[in-house]
């Protein structure tokens, strides 16, 4: 719940330069719904694509506050984030409704970020890899392999989320392996080969190297860092 309309256009504006010639990675930017038509205008010509940091899975009806997928993409967005951590920990979205929002997004043809990631107490009772299949059955519950290509997930461990803690390299890639053999599992080996599983979690400029050359990791779903153009431009220009 950052940037108004006019400081997301600047921050497009200062940005756009700063990745211009960034051709090996896929970007895109989720702004909130107010800025989402201005961010979409502001990036027209460029490669970096915008999302949505929410989406309801009815297609319309009386849900108070919400944005369908009909509306995303009008206003021009082709990705959304689905279950990010912190809509699951203030609002109780629940593996159920994410299951919801991702039938909705690729019935639509709308690219689905899933987020996964267990809290503290349930890494320190070694409890993350049951909460990551867990979360990823719920969330994938129905989902034929054939339809499964335009899924991104990313990782979170909720504990390092805004906390300044930083999941190690081998930490964070052993729950990317986690997530890659379950999908093998739930949907197939072909699948888990070539899905993206994203890492995000206190990612920063610092850090990034180290994270993003893990074998099992494929990008970064970035937060804070990414709030400051110099910043996440050098993230991804890692």
């Amino acid at each position: 719940m950052y940037k108004t309309p006019a400081e997301a256009k600047a921050f497009v504006e200062a940005f756009l330069p700063l990745v211009a010639n960034q051709t090996r990675d896929e970007i895109a930017l989720f702004p909130s719904a107010t800025s989402l038509s201005t961010v979409v205008a502001a990036t027209a010509g460029s490669t970096v694509a915008v999302g949505l940091q929410n989406m309801h899975w009815a297609e319309e009806g009386a849900y108070t506050g919400e944005t369908s997928a009909s509306m995303l993409k009008a206003a021009g967005a082709t990705h959304t984030l689905i279950g990010h951590s912190e809509r699951r920990q203030y609002f109780n979205e629940t593996d159920e409704l994410v299951n919801l929002k991702l039938h909705t997004a690729l019935r639509h043809g709308i690219i689905p970020v899933v987020c996964i990631g267990e809290v503290l107490d349930e890494r320190e009772a070694g409890k993350t890899a049951d909460v990551l299949c867990t979360q990823l059955r719920g969330a994938f519950t129905g989902i034929a392999p054939e339809a499964a290509a335009p899924i991104v997930i990313a990782y979170e461990p909720v504990w390092a989320i805004g906390t300044g803690k930083t999941a190690t390299p081998e930490m964070a890639a052993d729950a990317h392996k986690i997530i890659r053999a379950e999908v093998a599992q739930i949907l197939s080996p072909a699948i888990a080969e070539t899905i993206r599983i994203l890492y995000g979690g206190s990612v920063k400029p610092e850090n990034a190297s180290a994270l993003l050359t893990q074998h099992d990791i494929d990008g970064a779903l970035v937060g804070g860092a990414s709030l400051k153009p110099d910043s996440f431009a050098a993230i991804v220009n890692y």
